[in-house]
């Protein structure tokens, strides 16, 4: 045996898990470890952009190959056995190994290659893909794989150090400590159809809106927490008539006249001032927010996600001056909060 392996403690072939090397695959510990982290059939196929058949189908494999019940089923949740959970732990530890080593190669290679994982929540999708095309231009040899999720998802990811880099609001209660870093502001704004009759009225008193009917995403939405919030500080219940799971399935909403909404002005980037959506001037609107790009605290980044991380922050002040021009007014509120 060579000094290199001697000194890398190297396990001669004789000792290794010839069996599990030959039948099992490195995607279907990926599926197992993402079943067991997410507690769901149905969303670690939505993670892995795989069919949920295909998932059971995996995860039926690898049981057979392991010769005994990986799951088991509470409802419509599965939980692992004592055996699935001893494999878990081993995947949890063999792909931390591997994550180094892919971070490790990227580094010598530099950041002309490599990979970024970046795990966003929902309205930063409005310009996260703006901010990758510029990067990739500078950087044309860079995977990556961008996650969209409501907050709750990517608060689950940020937990379990799924991604390199996280785009965020406010921080959630359930999140670990992370270092973060201002990206750019994130004013909520409430939206209406263009013929309602508050449109085009000056400072509106919060209480006129109480009686109408709003459209919020769902439970688990920052955006939905933080605008009922603002609601109830002025001792006004919203009078919910419907929840939807996307801004855009909203705006929708908006326009065929089913009710009001409260969303980040970033869901206005495309169409701009003049579509079909209005902006109303709300009393104590709008609610100032901010973007965050975080990693969990002490995380060690690859060249890569250093290279982006400092590009990204370079842009902010763009990203504001773009919000102006949707919304000429929202400069005041730059200004003051």
């Amino acid at each position: 045996m060579s000094k290199l392996g001697e000194s890398h403690g190297y396990t001669p072939p004789a000792a290794m898990p010839e069996y599990l090397i030959r039948h099992t695959t490195l995607r279907q510990l990926q599926i197992f470890e993402a079943t067991v982290r997410l507690g769901s059939f149905t969303r670690a196929a939505e993670e892995l952009f795989l069919t949920q058949p295909t998932v059971s189908m995996q995860i039926k494999k690898l049981s057979d190959v392991m010769g005994i019940a990986l799951f088991e089923h509470i409802g419509r949740k599965v939980k692992p056995t004592e055996a699935g959970s001893e494999l878990y732990e081993s995947c949890c530890k063999m792909f931390e190994v591997l994550a180094n080593l892919e971070m490790t190669l990227s580094d010598i290679k530099g950041i002309k290659r490599g990979r970024l994982r970046i795990g966003v929540v929902s309205t930063a999708k409005y310009f996260t893909p703006e901010i990758l095309g510029e990067f990739f231009e500078l950087y044309p040899g860079i995977d990556v794989a961008l996650k969209v999720s409501n907050r709750d998802r990517i608060a689950e990811r940020i937990n379990n150090d799924v991604d390199d880099l996280y785009i965020i609001g406010q921080k959630p209660d359930s999140v670990v400590d992370i270092d973060s870093f201002y990206l750019a502001p994130n004013p909520l704004v409430i939206m209406a159809p263009r013929n309602h009759p508050f449109v085009g009225r000056k400072n509106i008193p919060l209480e006129e809106l109480a009686e109408e009917p709003f459209i919020f995403r769902e439970p688990g939405s920052g955006i939905r927490d933080a605008a009922i919030r603002a609601f109830e500080e002025r001792g006004i219940k919203p009078k919910l008539r419907m929840e939807l799971g996307s801004n855009e399935a909203i705006k929708h909403a908006i326009v065929g006249g089913l009710g009001l909404s409260v969303l980040s002005l970033h869901t206005l980037t495309l169409e701009g001032p003049s579509g079909p959506v209005a902006l109303l001037d709300v009393e104590g609107f709008p609610i100032m927010r901010q973007w965050h790009l975080v990693h969990p605290k002490g995380k060690e980044l690859s060249l890569v996600s250093k290279a982006f991380l400092d590009f990204a922050l370079d842009l902010a002040p763009r990203m504001q001056n773009r919000l102006e021009t949707i919304w000429p007014q929202i400069s005041d509120s730059f200004k003051t909060k």
